[in-house]
């Protein structure tokens, strides 16, 4: 016996014990699941789905998959990034296939939900006595303290003397002007270089 059903947006066929992976499903290990989206159980065929059938599961475990490594880039945008990825799953065990909608195992309940509730009725909340505050001691007033004796006056100093004024100094003697230099006689101018007359050829024969 066989059935179709869709979780996840995606069509699975299961069997009675088979132990398959969808898309993650809100609850914890240990609950059951119920899939009313049955397309097909047998030779029955629904319209989209069969009314009444119901395909029962419990939750293995809540995991990840393995990490892919996906690659963002633009070429010329200045746009390159590379980042992971991990899809949650949950693993189910089929446990059951009803075409009527009446199972014959009873929905299991998660252990954590029962522990919590026994707890909750076995254990009642203590209630602490709060601590009585003791009275603060009243402060004694300080005593108050002797007036200072005034200080005595300081004596007046005494003026200091005046200081005597300082001697003028001589005034220094003038130097005496210095003597002019004698101005020089010029040279006397020199004669006048007689004009070379150039010989010419016919002067010499």
């Amino acid at each position: 016996m066989f059935a179709i059903i869709k979780t996840g947006g995606k069509q699975i066929k299961v069997q009675q014990g088979d132990e398959i992976y969808v898309e993650k499903l809100n609850l914890e290990e240990g609950q059951q699941v119920l899939f009313n989206e049955v397309l097909m159980i047998d030779s029955v065929v629904g319209n989209p789905f069969i009314k009444g059938a119901i395909v029962s599961g419990t939750i293995v475990k809540q995991g990840k998959e393995k990490k892919l490594r996906v690659v963002r880039y633009h070429p010329k945008k200045n746009v390159n990034k590379i980042y992971g990825h991990r899809q949650p799953y949950t693993k189910v065990k089929i446990d059951e296939l009803s075409l009527n909608g009446v199972l014959t195992s009873k929905p299991k309940s998660t252990i954590k939900k029962e522990v919590s509730s026994l707890e909750a009725v076995t254990k009642k909340p203590t209630t602490v006595a709060e601590p009585t505050t003791v009275a603060k001691p009243t402060t004694v007033a300080k005593p108050a303290t002797a007036a200072k004796p005034a200080t005595a006056a300081k004596p007046a100093t005494a003026a200091k003397p005046a200081t005597a004024a300082k001697p003028a100094t001589a005034a220094k003697p003038a130097t005496a002007a210095k003597p002019k230099t004698a101005a020089k006689p010029k040279t006397a101018a020199k004669p006048a270089t007689a004009a070379k007359k150039p010989t010419t050829k016919k002067d010499e024969k």
